[in-house]
């Protein structure tokens, strides 16, 4: 007889956040950091894109770690987690498109493609792509790829919006913003809650890049001028803000009795 542990899904909490306006905001603030942040590291600071990308995929594979030996969801390691996955997944668009030459077109076709590939081996393996039944390792795993690859994929979408088709960065963030707003009114008349949540998902990136463009790139280049190091060090302290008051909140006496 087989006495291995089974991981069934009742011994498991789920593993992400609730789908409040502060899991919205910090996302968008968290993919706009991965846009500035992998620009003020490699460029700013001066470690260059090849350091940049060995020290982030090195951070993130730690975090990864710690994210999945976890028992239920602890805000800070998760976002942290989250903020990690958006730098690498800036660079690994970054890689093909400066590095490696490839057209955006093609970044961003591979991507998609990619990540439908993702969702339906997800489907077809768990019979589920809610975020809300997070409840075993597999799956955990299953969303993290994803989540990889909307980052990537998001950042392609991004750059072939503003750049090769010359929408600029208020154009750029305006239209992926009403298409975001069109996501949620369609959740709101009836839309199926897994795939407006995931279209939403995906669109927060191109948004949070454009947004980030808008305000770190020089006046001259139509942005804002403020810099990646202002802009990411001003997003990264909300997005800490907020983190924390989230983390307090799960930690306090009240929330713990109610956990028991």
């Amino acid at each position: 007889m087989n006495t291995q542990p089974v991981t069934q899904a009742s011994d498991w909490f789920i593993k992400v956040p609730a789908i409040t306006l502060s899991f919205w905001i910090v996302k968008i603030m968290c993919t706009t950091v991965g846009e500035t942040g992998a620009d003020y590291l490699a460029v700013d600071a001066g470690l260059g894109q090849g350091l940049t990308r060995a020290l982030m995929a090195a951070l993130l594979a730690a975090a990864l770690v710690w994210q999945l030996r976890t028992r239920r969801y602890t805000p800070w390691i998760y976002w942290l987690t989250v903020v990690l996955v958006s730098v690498v997944g800036t660079q690994i668009t970054d890689l093909f498109t400066d590095k490696l030459g490839v057209s955006l077109y093609v970044s961003t076709s591979v991507f998609a493609v990619l990540l439908a590939v993702i969702f339906w081996v997800w489907h077809a393996v768990e019979h589920t792509l809610s975020i809300h039944d997070i409840v075993t390792r597999r799956r955990e795993l299953f969303y993290w790829a994803a989540i990889l690859c909307t980052f990537a994929l998001g950042t392609a979408a991004g750059d072939l919006a503003t750049e090769a088709l010359h929408l600029g960065f208020v154009r750029g963030a305006v239209a992926f913003g009403i298409l975001i707003a069109l996501s949620y009114a369609a959740w709101r008349l009836g839309g199926n809650a897994v795939l407006t949540f995931w279209v939403a998902y995906i669109l927060t990136r191109p948004f949070g890049a454009a947004l980030g463009d808008l305000l770190t790139q020089a006046k001259a280049y139509g942005g804002l001028g403020m810099g990646a190091m202002w802009t990411s060090a001003l997003f990264l302290s909300v997005i800490v803000l907020l983190v924390g008051v989230e983390q307090y909140g799960r930690s306090s006496p009240k929330s713990l009795a109610a956990a028991k």
